[in-house]
């Protein structure tokens, strides 16, 4: 029986979110019925996604200088979609690369594994800038600079864990699992990502890089979870994301 008549799965996806995120306000999102029930039932879709459904499959073995060349991007992407709703596609990443600790400020997300595994460490900010006063004013390793003050973050660890093709979604909200780092483990790693809405810098959603300090040594009142303090960084120099065609089935949204 064809197979070309049925609409894909990813195109489901896409459809789902562009109902789910479509005039989703951040600050209601908690309270929100309707959005919490379009949202689970995107949950359900992309937990049945496979790297077989976009046509994309694990590398094939590769030598370690190649792995290894400065010339080739830990990281590649592949663009399904955008609207101006969300935003769609498949992160790539080599084995042992990384996607530096970094935010999306007001953006809700999920990620799907499609293959590899990975491990995601997902942070929520405590409060806005510390202030250069008090975050000299503590003992760092190696110290900050007088310039970097302004720069610091108090944090909390929300959580840690790894994801593998039978994981559900990874999912962020505005202000919960927010500021993520994603680390390929044993072996090449794929992701699908959504974005709701895209990144965008003249309004006000442009992608922040961090460094974890160091853990505060305490729990936060709030929550109970690890604190720690973050400091803003330019784009680290070892991180790049190159870009490769999307080979899966066309999404129209």
């Amino acid at each position: 029986m064809p197979r070309n008549n049925k609409t894909s799965l990813i195109q489901k996806i896409a459809s789902q979110a562009c109902v789910t995120f479509t005039n989703c306000f951040t600050s209601a999102i908690g309270d929100n019925k309707a959005f919490l029930e379009q949202q689970a039932e995107l949950v359900t879709q992309l937990s049945d996604i496979r790297a077989a459904d976009l046509k994309i499959a694990p590398p094939e073995k590769v030598s370690i200088s190649s792995l290894q060349s400065s010339a080739a991007p830990p990281v590649t992407y592949m663009h399904i979609c955008e609207t101006d709703v969300f935003s769609m596609g498949v992160f790539l990443l080599k084995s042992g690369a990384s996607i530096p600790l970094h935010d999306h400020p007001g953006m809700n997300g999920m990620l799907k594994v499609l293959y590899g595994k990975v491990n995601i460490r997902c942070y929520d900010k405590l409060d806005k800038a510390v202030g250069a006063g008090s975050a000299t004013e503590r003992q760092f390793d190696p110290p900050l600079l007088p310039f970097q003050g302004d720069d610091v973050r108090r944090a909390v660890l929300r959580t840690s864990a790894q994801f593998s093709d039978q994981s559900g979604p990874c999912i962020l909200t505005p202000l919960k699992d927010n500021l993520h780092e994603i680390d390929a483990e044993e072996g090449p790693a794929a992701f699908l990502d959504i974005l709701a809405p895209p990144y965008d810098p003249d309004n006000g959603r442009d992608c922040h890089y961090y460094r974890v300090l160091q853990t505060a040594g305490k729990k936060s009142e709030q929550s109970g979870e690890d604190e720690a303090w973050l400091l803003e960084i330019p784009q680290p120099d070892d991180f790049w994301c190159g870009g490769e065609p999307y080979p899966g089935p066309e999404v129209s949204v």
